[in-house]
Order: C-alpha cells, then structure tokens, then sequence
C-alpha cells in the first residue's frame, strides 16, 4: 500500500469495490483511496474497519448502508 511504501503507517483503510485496491482515507496524508478514484475513475469504496458497514460513492458524494444493517464482512 502507498503508505508503507512511503514509510508511514496506513490510516483506516478503504476497499475499492471495483478492483479491490486498498487506500488510506481522507484522514490519513496520503489520502490514497481518493486519489485511486481520482485516478481510476472507481466510484465506490467501503470501510474496512472491524464493525463498519458502510461505503461511499465517490460520483454522487453519497454515504451508504447495506439495507438489510448487515456488515459486508459476514458471509
């Protein structure tokens, strides 16, 4: 990930949905899931944090939640 490779300790990560690339979040210095978007054009990112159950789309600015309040982690 760009974080280590920059020797810097990664942030809450983000799983690109489309190709599954994993970038630090916006509160992190690299910002690197927004400048996969940025650079891919690959609109929806989800949380990979232990009990979160959401995504963003980058396009439409929106902030989604499974319907069914299930976490994407569980099978």
């Amino acid at each position: 990930m760009e974080c280590a490779a920059q020797g810097r300790t990664e942030g809450r990560l983000r799983l690109c949905l489309t190709c599954g690339h994993m970038g630090c979040s916006d509160s992190a210095p690299g910002a690197h899931a927004t400048a996969h978007y940025e650079s891919s054009g690959h609109p929806l990112a989800r949380s990979t944090e232990p009990g979160e159950a959401w995504a963003w789309c980058y396009v439409d600015e929106v902030f989604l939640r499974p319907r069914d309040g299930r976490s994407p982690h569980r099978t």
